[in-house]
């Protein structure tokens, strides 16, 4: 038995096992100024980590603003091209696309310098799982993008362009659809991270997979909630489009709560 003095008005000292001491989390040592310099140190090095992607990024700007419109244009009509009607306005779409690379880019940074940043406050056993949190959160939003750039947002440009007819000329703005790409980027970027979240979830024992599947229905309905409100059009084509996916990767969250959960809680037959 080790003695600790107690941090109290009272003096003296009470039993602690020694053992114990290596799994206490450190973050109940740090007051709250260090806590302060230690979020500000987290924060100085994802920005300069996304400042050195964004120099990457203008690097191929030119490259990047083809692949970012290409769904938008095949999505055109023939002989339509997309617009801009302010001086500044594709000026700024480069800029705003080499942020956006850079942050896409330094995502395993920024990811590694959130688990640092949380990392104290957790035990040992906790701790072991900073690689895969930082693996899979970045694998998940670059799913998401890839989902959103190849299905979600070719399809949905279509559903729009549809519309045009002989007395209803489609003609987008620049700004609008990079504005709505932008939108549906980070949605589905999010969105892929279900799988993520519940792997860690299971990990911790918080939640099973007979818990997941038994409140499927529930799910279900939050799901289409959810993609009511961060679908960035008003219109269920879209709605539905957000909600398909999160519905599959409910489902596979469900099998990894399977594979990844304690074998003792996967065969009780009374969880919940």
């Amino acid at each position: 038995m080790a003695l600790v003095p107690f941090p109290g008005p009272q003096s003296g000292a009470y039993p602690v096992p020694a053992d114990e001491d290596d799994d206490t989390p450190a973050a109940g040592k740090m007051s709250f100024l260090e806590h302060l310099d230690e979020l500000r140190k987290r924060i100085v090095y994802s920005a300069i980590a996304i400042a050195v992607c964004v120099v990457l990024g203008f690097a191929f700007i030119n490259r990047i603003v083809d692949f970012i419109l290409a769904p938008t244009r095949k999505a055109l009509p023939p002989g339509v091209k997309l617009i801009y009607t302010q001086p500044g306005e594709a000026f700024s779409l480069y800029v705003q696309i080499a942020l956006i690379m850079g942050v896409v880019l330094a995502a395993p940074v920024i990811m590694y310098q959130v688990w640092m940043f949380i990392a104290p406050g957790l035990y040992s056993n906790e701790k072991r799982l900073a690689i895969p949190f930082v693996f899979f959160t970045t694998v998940g939003f670059l799913m998401g993008a890839t989902f959103n750039h190849y299905i979600t947002f070719p399809f949905m440009m279509a559903f729009f362009a549809s519309f045009n007819t002989s007395d209803l000329a489609f003609m987008p703005k620049l700004d609008d659809v990079f504005g709505l790409y932008t939108k549906m980027l980070l949605g589905m970027g999010v969105v892929f991270q279900m799988p993520t979240v519940v792997f860690f979830l299971a990990k911790m024992k918080l939640v099973t997979a007979r818990f997941l599947l038994k409140h499927f229905k529930y799910a279900f309905l939050i799901i289409f909630i959810a993609a009511a409100v961060i679908t960035p059009t008003g219109d269920m084509m879209t709605q539905a489009i957000f909600a398909a996916p999160m519905v599959g990767l409910y489902v596979l969250s469900i099998i990894i709560a399977w594979l990844v959960g304690p074998k003792r809680l996967r065969a009780d037959p009374d969880e919940i």
